[in-house]
């Protein structure tokens, strides 16, 4: 009878570890911090530790992006193939309040080569609905929170909202994302502590919290393992929430 009463808590026990590249602690992190046979609970940064495998030693990032001035001309983006993407400037000015607003939130990231650089729209004027998300520097961050699933940007006189694309190519490991004043109609967002991540039915992703950073600064979703395989010109990051009175430095 001890031996039948034992097995429901070695099935819990096992139920509970981290499967392969998933996340496995951090800061904020409320999930298992074990990992399946074969995979160790590796610290990665304070806001996040990964399930490697145990013959593989975590290297730093070492993709170099371009961090040059930002031009005076407006640069637009054309977003691929997925119908839901429209076109959006790519430049950031200053329309953002520089003084946090009460109920919302900057997000940043924390780690190398983004190391506090903060999530905002890539456009001229505040009033634009259409936006290219970016992580750039903390004089122009936006503001933002999360309402029923939608990461909410907070810009006035309206409000936009993070779009995911929805490629029919489930595969495809790199998901465009863009402000619009249409909500999002492809997964849903969420803190996970201050850790920000996106879920979706249809890709069983291994890190809901990993993102790439890009050429340009632009930001995307990574449905694939973080630090593994990463994409050319593109540094894999996790970005995060900070209720800070100003976006410092």
């Amino acid at each position: 009878m001890r031996v039948l009463a034992s097995i429901p808590f070695l099935a819990a026990v096992a139920s509970a570890q981290g499967s392969a590249w998933s996340q496995c602690g951090g800061i904020g992190f409320t999930g298992p911090n074990s990992c399946v046979s074969g995979y160790t609970c590796t610290k990665l940064n304070e806001y996040y530790y990964q399930c490697i495998p145990a013959s593989t030693t975590a290297a730093p990032v070492t993709t170099t992006l371009s961090t040059s001035t930002v031009p005076t001309s407006i640069r637009t983006t054309t977003f691929g193939s997925s119908p839901g993407a429209p076109s959006a400037t790519a430049v950031p000015s200053n329309p953002n309040p520089t003084v946090l607003e009460p109920g919302w939130y900057w997000v940043r990231a924390v780690a190398a080569p983004n190391f506090h650089k903060y999530l905002q729209g890539g456009s001229s004027s505040a009033t634009s609905s259409n936006q290219t998300a970016l992580l750039q520097d903390h004089t122009t961050a936006g503001q933002f929170n999360i309402i029923d699933g939608q990461l909410v940007f907070n810009t006035k006189p309206f409000q936009l909202y993070l779009n995911v694309e929805n490629l029919s190519d489930k595969t495809q490991r790199k998901r465009k994302t863009w402000f619009s004043t249409t909500k999002n109609a492809y997964g849903t967002f969420k803190f996970q502590g201050d850790t920000l991540t996106w879920s979706v039915a249809d890709i069983n992703r291994p890190n809901e919290a990993a993102w790439l950073v890009c050429t340009g600064q632009e930001v995307f979703i990574n449905t694939g393992a973080y630090l593994y395989q990463t994409p050319t010109g593109c540094a894999d990051q996790t970005i995060h929430s900070y209720g800070g009175s100003t976006a410092d430095l």
